[in-house]
């Protein structure tokens, strides 16, 4: 062969591969790509108002998970509980053009515009515990409802353990800092109060973690060193409210704590023998991050329904029996 027909068919072999190649690069449904539409590969973003709560770092786990199922690229950014922060990491994922958003909510009123936004650029959005009422999708608690459950698994120890006390003294640990959480602090207070005519609520005030849960026990307790129970709307705070009573050398058939989330943490401080942490609600937060991350890529690959989606949190009490006996199992 001579040398021009040897460097002609070499130049043709490159030729082929490349574009054996490229024609290699098409889309299946578990290769991260949006399928023939044209919209290239899936990438989703999670933007949580605050990763410092065990109960979002379970959710982050789901969503992640089932990007990595799905052979999605998933991206996390924690808002830190600071509303123009969670602004501007929505306005970044716009801006790099993610395929989806699912957003935990601080104030929605903050983030309606840039929801709405996302939303004309063709990126599917959804929301997860608190609800941003514009998205595509909710994932979300019925905030009120949750109160309840939390504050009857107290009332229901209260009427049972104490109820021939004259007076039984409750501190609520809320999450008042946060909108669209204070209808838990809410359900909370007046479940309680409902169900257990001898319980003084002697303070109720924000703190959603363990160091600031810890920070208002320890002040209730210099008032009131006679306090039986800690009531937080979730796990961080009464886990604080927990050490407080322990850090005072409080315990007893007459003492409790009581909140809810089911994080790992509470469960290990239940477990402790002699413990006075009594209970907790789970929600299931890997489940709402997988199941939500899940729908949204569906609707990338599928389409956005015509009506939006809504799926509600379904508590689920876990007293400190049923968790001791095996009865409860933690679950993702």
């Amino acid at each position: 062969m001579k040398m021009r027909e040897k460097w002609s068919f070499l130049l043709l072999a490159v030729v082929f591969a490349v574009s054996t190649l490229l024609s290699g690069c098409g889309s299946s449904d578990k290769d991260g790509s949006a399928g023939s539409d044209g919209k290239g590969a899936i990438k989703l973003g999670f933007v949580c108002m605050n990763l410092g709560n065990p109960w979002f770092v379970s959710v982050k786990k789901g969503f992640e998970d089932a990007c990595k199922e799905e052979g999605v690229e998933a991206l996390t950014i924690d808002s830190q509980y600071k509303v123009d922060k969670q602004v501007n990491d929505m306005e970044s994922l716009v801006s790099a053009g993610y395929s989806g958003i699912m957003i935990s909510p601080i104030d929605q009123n903050a983030t309606k515009s840039i929801v709405d936004k996302a939303k004309a650029e063709k990126i599917v959005v959804s929301c997860v515990a608190q609800s941003q009422d514009n998205v595509n999708m909710r994932y979300i608690v019925d905030e009120y409802s949750y109160g309840e459950a939390i504050g009857k698994q107290a009332a229901e120890w209260i009427n049972k353990t104490l109820g021939s006390k004259d007076k039984v003294k409750v501190a609520i640990i809320s999450q008042d800092n946060v909108d669209s959480v204070i209808p838990r602090g809410n359900g909370v207070e007046e479940t309680i109060k409902k169900m257990c005519p001898n319980v003084e609520i002697v303070s109720r005030q924000a703190g959603d973690t363990p160091e600031l849960g810890m920070k208002i026990i320890e002040s209730v307790l210099q008032q009131h060193p006679d306090l039986n129970v800690v009531v937080a709307t979730n796990d961080s705070g009464g886990l604080g409210g927990y050490q407080a009573m322990v850090g005072a050398n409080i315990s007893g058939d007459d003492r409790a704590v009581f909140s809810g989330d089911a994080t790992s943490e509470c469960l290990a401080a239940m477990k402790k023998p002699n413990s006075i942490y009594r209970g907790t609600v789970d929600l299931f937060p890997y489940k709402a991050g997988y199941e939500s991350a899940k729908m949204l890529i569906k609707y990338i690959r599928e389409g956005i329904p015509a009506t939006q989606e809504t799926i509600v949190f379904d508590p689920v009490p876990v007293p400190a029996e049923d968790l001791l006996s095996g009865k409860y199992v933690p679950k993702g």
